[in-house]
């Protein structure tokens, strides 16, 4: 038996909830590429990453891809639909290859049936996930693109393992991830570039000065 990450979402979940997920887990191997689930389908599994990248992203109503994260080992996602099997609201690709922890709505039901005190980690779990959704919501929708994109960009390097690593994104990728044109983000990198904030080359960035990119990113606050 694999047990899930005691960590992210589960940190603060009873010994006892994440013996129950550890238990009724099955383990998936993902190939780069290969789809989780997409946006539109029925939402019946919380997931745990165990190995491996996840890329979290969604359709605009103008049919755009929109990225909005991507998801390292340790990260928990999915727990709405273990009480609510609507469809889902984005699309999970695997960035390399991965492997993920999977537990079936149904499975979890009837454990929580028959031992009810584990309901209020698991609903403590769905808020925590609500809150951060709604975080990003209002991120797209309220910051301006280059404050946006200072935090995409401390959050991405956030993930890797020496967070002065090139990150491996074009700059058409990143546009999807702000939700912005990629005119308007080779702009504000260009300037980064000049200011000797980023350095920048094809199909990728390099982070050179972290204290300046965190004043902009943290400019919407004076």
């Amino acid at each position: 038996m694999t047990a899930f990450p005691d960590s992210g979402f589960l940190s603060d979940a009873s010994d006892r909830l994440k013996a129950m997920l550890s238990a009724q887990a099955t383990e998936i191997a993902l190939d780069r590429g290969d789809v989780l689930f997409e946006q539109g389908d029925e939402g019946d599994a919380l997931y745990a990453i165990l190995e491996g990248t996840l890329e979290v992203s969604f359709l605009a109503m103008s049919g755009r891809k929109l990225s909005l994260t991507l998801m390292r080992p340790g990260e928990v996602f999915g727990e709405i639909a273990l009480f609510d099997s609507g469809p889902r609201t984005a699309t999970v690709v695997a960035a390399e290859p991965s492997r993920v922890l999977r537990v079936r709505q149904g499975d979890v039901m009837n454990q929580i049936r028959q031992h009810p005190d584990l309901a209020v980690d698991m609903i403590r779990l769905a808020g925590q996930r609500m809150r951060w959704m709604g975080s990003q919501l209002n991120e797209q929708v309220f910051l301006p693109m280059p404050i946006r994109l200072a935090r995409k960009l401390l959050h991405l390097s956030e993930l890797q393992d020496d967070p002065l690593t090139r990150i491996t994104l074009s700059q058409s990728e990143l546009a999807e991830f702000v939700g912005a044109t990629r005119e308007a983000v080779s702009k504000t990198i260009s300037t980064w570039k000049r200011d000797n904030v980023v350095q920048a080359s094809r199909g990728g960035l390099m982070i050179k000065d972290f204290e300046a990119l965190r004043e902009l990113a943290d400019s919407d606050l004076i």
